[in-house]
């Protein structure tokens, strides 16, 4: 009852001041606005890309380099000798595990699906079997491959539903041959819309780049010499002549392991420490153990994916709203002195100080709901804009309900915070004061 009696009078003091309620809507709603633009992108990009299963998934450092330049406690490579990763996969102390990396490759929609359309390059990934189990990655049509297929240098492939709409118009295409280069491989399974963000399982080419189209097992794609790119790290005292030879002394491969709880996680790190004595006692190894293993979350911290600048922009956002509020409160306050006669009326009516209180605060809540479904369009216009800019994160900034419940939240609790210092100011208006100035 008391609460449509405040909104009735919140209401009536708005109609009565349409201007100053007007530009304490616009400046709540911008700082809201400019707030929960730069919040949206820093919530999209920090985000966790896969949260059900980040802290099991592990991605795996050894020191295989030389000992020339080496420095205690320094960083391992962040990748794997492909011999190492092969070492590691045929081991199989995991769960799950995947060797892999990623490539460019030239696929040909006239010998994949007919017609004339012109050949296009578009990103590739080789991997080992594990890799749409591990990730998660979700089927439209079929599956992956499997372990035997590794094995068996298997001529099959996983694409896109973007290439599978490209070059099938969206249909099954298990059982359809795409071509890659030169190379044919039967199609077995189509992926539905899939983006990680951040990239996490590869860094390398990019932490927000896109998913690649075409999937092929690494030891297929290994064997056709599909063209491969990213990071390489190699040593040595001779020129590395092919950096994907087995014993190259190159780093150049992505390893990601499956743990199940922290024994296994300590086991398994313990196994990595006694591989790479192995390999030191075989004279591979130069240097003394030292392995990393960081879960999703910990790799992304220690990598320093999200962009500098993003966090700056964030806190200059906040600095931004709390100039709004500061504004927002002299408007506030100056509204809330021109109303002193009214107020002393009130009180000499019976109304205590607490139902003043309560009557200004609802009144800031009700600006600040206003405030709040302006700022929601503001923002909305704010990500559209982020949207169009050429930032490998630009596609990704969209408003998710989250956002959307914090935009509204927000406002409002921005609103009752500029409200405290008028909703208190008003409260101690004396009435015997304000009566007898009338």
């Amino acid at each position: 009852m008391m609460l449509s009696y405040y909104l009735e009078l919140a209401l009536r003091s708005c109609r009565s001041a349409r201007g100053l309620t007007a530009l304490m809507v616009v400046t709540i709603a911008m700082g809201v606005a400019a707030c929960m633009t730069t919040l949206t992108v820093f919530h999209v990009l920090s985000g966790d890309p896969i949260p059900h299963k980040s802290g099991k998934l592990f991605n795996v450092q050894l020191d295989a380099e030389q000992m020339r330049d080496y420095r205690p406690g320094e960083e391992p490579t962040f990748q794997l000798t492909r011999f190492d990763a092969e070492a590691l996969l045929n081991a199989a102390r995991g769960a799950r595990q995947v060797m892999m990396t990623g490539g460019m490759v030239a696929v040909d929609p006239a010998a994949s699906a007919g017609g004339n359309a012109r050949p296009f390059i578009t990103g590739s990934r080789y991997a080992s079997a594990d890799f749409f189990a591990m990730f998660d990655v979700p089927f439209q049509f079929g599956s992956g491959w499997s372990a035997a297929d590794d094995q068996a240098q298997a001529r099959v492939a996983v694409i896109s539903a973007e290439l599978n709409e490209q070059l099938f118009g969206g249909a099954d295409s298990r059982g359809k041959t795409v071509r890659l280069g030169d190379k044919d491989l039967r199609v077995i399974g189509v992926m539905k819309p899939w983006r990680p963000a951040p990239h996490f399982f590869d860094l390398t080419l990019g932490a927000y780049s896109k998913a690649a189209e075409v999937y092929v097992p690494f030891t297929t794609a290994m064997a056709l010499r599909l063209n491969a790119s990213g990071n390489v790290n190699c040593w040595g005292d001779g020129n590395v002549t092919d950096v994907r030879a087995l014993n190259a002394l190159c780093s150049w491969v992505q390893y990601w392991v499956e743990l199940d709880g922290p024994e296994q996680e300590r086991s398994y790190r313990d196994y990595l420490v006694n591989y790479s004595d192995q390999q030191r006692a075989a004279g591979r190894f130069e240097r003394p153990s030292n392995v990393r293993l960081r879960n999703v979350m910990d790799w992304l911290f220690f990598s320093k994916v999200v962009p500098s600048d993003i966090r700056l922009q964030l806190w200059l956002a906040f600095g931004f709203l709390l100039v709004c509020l500061t504004n927002a409160v002299g408007l506030l306050l100056a509204k809330a002195l021109r109303r002193s006669s009214e107020i002393g009326v009130r009180r000499a009516l019976g109304a205590s100080r607490r139902a003043i209180f309560s009557q200004f605060l609802v009144e800031a809540g009700g600006l600040g709901l206003a405030g709040g479904l302006l700022g929601l369009l503001l923002t909305c216009a704010g990500l559209w804009a982020v949207r169009q800019g050429p930032s490998a994160y630009a596609q990704l900034a969209q408003l998710d309900l989250t956002m959307l419940a914090t935009t509204l939240l927000l406002a409002l609790a921005a609103s009752l915070l500029a409200g405290l210092l008028p909703a208190w100011r008003a409260c101690q208006v004396m009435p015997a004061l304000q009566l007898k100035t009338q």
